[in-house]
């Protein structure tokens, strides 16, 4: 043991003073010539050895271009590969976790540093490339033998080509129709660029200031030809740590384009969570039951519906239902998150997968395919969510959000009163019958509803207290004060409220066969024949097959949405419970402007007469209240206390 703990350590300080060469060189080597060969030689010669260790933890761009490329690329053969200023050739050792060297015909890395490239041959040499060609030559004028390239790169190469117009040009001179380019960089935003590029005067002039010692240049322009070129389909802009550097974090970005074929891919916003929201989603699955919803709705495909997303379940069930066009909005970017994960997850996975993530909430291969599969697709925010929080999948998906920790929180309540047996059995019980004996045999349960009335009200006092407070309500169940309020407004504490769901669940609807709300509160995953219906093979695979595409997602506010376009079905859900009567005024009367005549709108409420059930009347809708809580159990989540519809009036009416 302890000699190969020397062997380590003696590794370790080899492996350091390897990287303190190359910042030597860095920081201090010559960057002069009479040309530029001469100049990358003079700075990327006396490093050459040490290249790829060092710059594995500093160039944090190349695997995801390079996965992100690879995914567009898969299932093609015969592929031409371009890499311009590919340096040791580390991207083709990097691409081969990503892609079969075997479907590339040719890869040629291309790079004007003698000592760089002679690294490259080597390693072509050692791992036996037979398809891969080192040529030492000018990215400017490079043209492959083929004529063509399937797929060209510049990895940290395009801001060290002081000819920059000319490398491009010369490219896409050669880039095949269906073909794609890559890009890696480090950069700068121009003083007034797309929102998530954007950076402050002082991040812009230190960090090009810095890199021009290099005679690195990290101006816009390059990005900004690009695009004046090439249609941009995927872009990311990050920051990563640079070895032996502390707090500092140099900004990169990851391109990729084609030739023009619909415009560019929208820019992205910059959007941040609402003040009082967690930094993670408040729903991990939707939670209003969608069956009553598409029997008052009549979906059909002439529909635009517009919906919350909440825990998107609802918006993939219209698009099943045949919807035209479903926009699915919410103000907490973390919500957009989860959405847009699972509409890539269902264009990018197999059904099993798919079953693993948002099925079971786990899978032991996250880290592999979101590297590969999911995050090459999705946006800057949503990939700026979920890099940090892949350990959800490891943990449970539903026990994490807001929502998901509270129902952990009792399950281990359950554990600790030693009920855990218990609520296995009442999730598990095979019919309804046996489900509600189990309820009401339940001590705790009995002793509510037929205990002595003051030590009954003194028990749910204290429960109340604990674990339906403001803070507990808004952070676990995202109910928010001014909803908390009309409960209150109805004259119903809040602890009779739970009550009345939790009970009226119990007593009409089948956990195990029928209510996967619950069912997956009580165990933290669905079944295959209980579950929302974009889990179910057969709708799954109609997803994939292209009905995923009638989906957006939108980061915002819900009246910036409605006012974007017109609507012929509108999904309120809970929202204008969260609002005080002047924007709940707002609302109705956009409503009347958004909705086409005989358009239907539908919400529910806590309240059993919401009062803005008036102002959506006096808008020019035909309201109409379809079932409230004070007339019996209302559907498989019975959590609120009124479902309401309303149809837009034609304007002669």
């Amino acid at each position: 043991m302890k000699k190969s703990f020397s062997i380590d350590k003696l590794a370790n300080l080899a492996n350091v003073k390897d990287d303190l060469i190359v910042l030597r060189h860095m920081w201090f080597g010559s960057k002069k010539g009479d040309d530029h060969a001469a100049r990358l030689e003079n700075f990327y010669g006396p490093q050459a050895k040490a290249y790829d260790k060092f710059r594995a933890n500093f160039l944090w761009g190349r695997k995801p271009m390079l996965a992100a490329c690879a995914a567009r690329l898969a299932g093609r053969s015969n592929l031409i590969w371009v890499d311009l200023g590919g340096g040791t050739g580390e991207n083709v050792d990097m691409m081969a976790q990503y892609l079969p060297l075997e479907n590339f015909k040719s890869i040629y890395v291309v790079d004007l540093c003698h000592s760089l490239c002679e690294i490259a041959k080597s390693k072509v040499k050692a791992k036996g490339w037979r398809n891969v060609h080192v040529v030492e030559a000018d990215a400017c004028t490079f043209q492959p033998p083929e004529g063509t390239a399937t797929l060209i790169t510049f990895s940290y190469s395009l801001s060290m080509i002081p000819p920059f117009h000319s490398v491009i040009d010369g490219a896409l001179s050669y880039l095949h129709p269906d073909g794609f380019c890559g890009v890696t960089d480090f950069f700068v935003s121009s003083k007034y660029d797309l929102p998530m590029r954007q950076m402050s005067w002082a991040r812009r002039f230190f960090w090009r200031s810095i890199f021009d010692i290099d005679n690195i240049d990290l101006g816009p322009e390059r990005r900004a030809y690009l695009e004046q070129k090439l249609e941009r389909v995927w872009e990311i802009n990050s920051q990563g740590s640079i070895p032996y550097v502390p707090y500092l974090r140099a900004p990169y970005y990851i391109w990729i384009g084609r030739h023009r074929q619909l415009g560019h891919a929208a820019h992205e916003n910059k959007v941040d969570r609402p003040a009082l929201f967690p930094p993670t989603f408040l729903y991990t699955q939707s939670w209003e039951d969608p069956d009553p919803d598409m029997e008052v709705m009549d979906i059909n495909p002439k529909d635009t519906v517009l919906t919350l997303t909440s825990g998107g379940c609802n918006a993939l069930n219209l698009i099943l239902h045949g919807a035209a066009e479903v926009v699915s909005v919410d103000c907490n970017p973390a919500q957009s998150a989860l959405l847009e994960l699972k509409s890539v997850a269902i264009q990018q996975l197999e059904y099993e997968d798919m079953w693993q993530l948002f099925g079971e909430g786990v899978h032991s291969r996250i880290e592999e395919l979101y590297e590969r599969k999911l995050s090459p697709f999705l946006s800057q925010t949503s990939n700026n969510f979920w890099s940090k929080r892949l350990w959800y999948f490891k943990h449970g998906l539903y026990y994490q959000g807001g929502m998901g920790k509270l129902c952990w929180v009792l399950q281990c309540l359950a554990a600790f009163l030693g009920m855990s047996k218990t609520v296995k059995r009442l999730a598990n019980a095979p019919t309804l019958e046996e489900q509600k004996k189990l309820w009401d045999s339940n001590s705790l349960v009995y002793f509510i509803k037929h205990g002595p009335k003051f030590l009954v009200w003194l028990f749910c006092k204290m429960v109340a207290l604990l674990l339906f407070n403001k803070v507990v309500l808004w952070f676990g169940g995202g109910v928010p004060v001014k909803q908390y309020k009309l409960i209150k407004a109805d004259g119903i504490p809040i602890e009779k409220y739970i009550a009345r769901t939790l009970d009226g669940v119990a007593e009409n609807s089948h956990l195990r066969k029928q209510n996967y709300f619950y069912y997956n509160c009580m165990t933290g995953k669905f079944l295959r024949d209980n579950c929302p219906a974009y889990l179910r093979e057969a709708n799954f695979a109609k997803l994939k097959a292209g009905d995923i595409d009638k989906l957006t997602v939108a980061t915002g506010t819900f009246l910036d949405e409605l006012r974007a376009r017109k609507y012929t079905k509108v999904i309120l859900m809970d929202h204008v419970d969260w609002l005080d009567m002047d924007h709940a005024k707002v609302v109705a009367d956009t409503l009347a402007q958004q909705v086409l005549p005989g358009g239907i709108v539908i919400w529910r409420s806590a309240a059993l007469c919401p009062p803005y059930a008036e102002l959506i009347k006096k808008a020019g809708f035909d309201v109409k209240c379809i079932s409230r809580a004070d007339q019996g159990y209302m559907d498989k989540v019975n959590m609120y206390s009124s479902f309401y519809v309303a149809k837009r009036k034609a304007k002669k009416d």
